[in-house]
């Protein structure tokens, strides 16, 4: 079901929840192996390369996915600027460090959204093995999750690949043809690229996307330009 501009307009002014306090986590100095018999989930797969060549589209519908989850939690927290979008990580144990240190990073590059795990996720990670690579995915019936391919987080600097995919949590689509100091340009500049941190730009326009709480600027204007 498509999120309509009156439903978004409806969330300008509200918030979900309070400010959250998140510890340091530390990097993880290489990417996790596959366990065995792991796989990437197959049904209403999406068809992407993900992280070097992801679908617009996908990206989109996945951003929609989760600002529906945010209209419907508002109700509880009427009146609070701040947006917590809450995510669980059980399903990719391997990449928990990763995990943790991308939610760190972007509770720390921006202001009005920030990520917790806990329960009632709007969203979860996923790890295996897929050749489509990492990519954020929806099927439009209240599933979202975040997928990591182990291939590709052993090739590429894993802890960028995990904020990369984040990113799309909070609205940011790709740009590939960016230099390595901005974070959503994914895989396109190289494997040597190991930079995990958004660049001002991609900050400030974070937290223009969910200013106000969920409002209609945010996906209409802001984060796929339209």
């Amino acid at each position: 079901m498509k999120l309509r501009k009156t439903a978004l307009s409806a969330a300008v002014g509200f918030g979900l929840a309070a400010t959250l306090g998140i510890g340091a986590v530390p990097a993880s100095a290489s990417a996790p192996s596959a366990p065995s018999g792991s796989s990437a989930p197959s049904a209403d797969a999406p068809s992407v390369q993900g992280y070097t060549g992801e679908n617009s589209e996908m990206n989109q519908k996945f951003f929609k996915f989760i600002v529906k989850e945010a209209l419907k939690k508002q109700a509880e927290k009427p009146g609070i600027q701040q947006v917590t979008v809450t995510y669980s990580a059980s399903r990719a144990p391997s990449f928990r460090s990763e995990i943790n240190r991308s939610t760190q990073v972007w509770n720390s590059a921006v202001s009005n959204v920030q990520l917790r795990e806990g329960s009632g996720a709007s969203f979860d990670y996923r790890e295996g093995n897929d050749r489509r690579g990492s990519y954020a995915y929806t099927d439009g019936r209240g599933n979202g999750y975040i997928f990591l391919d182990y291939r590709q987080n052993q090739q590429y600097y894993s802890p960028r690949v995990v904020s990369h995919e984040t990113g799309h949590v909070l609205g940011l689509p790709d740009n590939y043809s960016g230099p390595c100091s901005e974070l959503m340009s994914g895989g396109g500049p190289g494997t040597s690229c190991r930079n995990d941190q958004p660049n001002a730009n991609e900050r400030a326009r974070v937290d223009r996307i969910w200013a106000n709480g969920v409002a209609e600027v945010a996906f209409d204007k802001v984060a796929f330009g339209k």
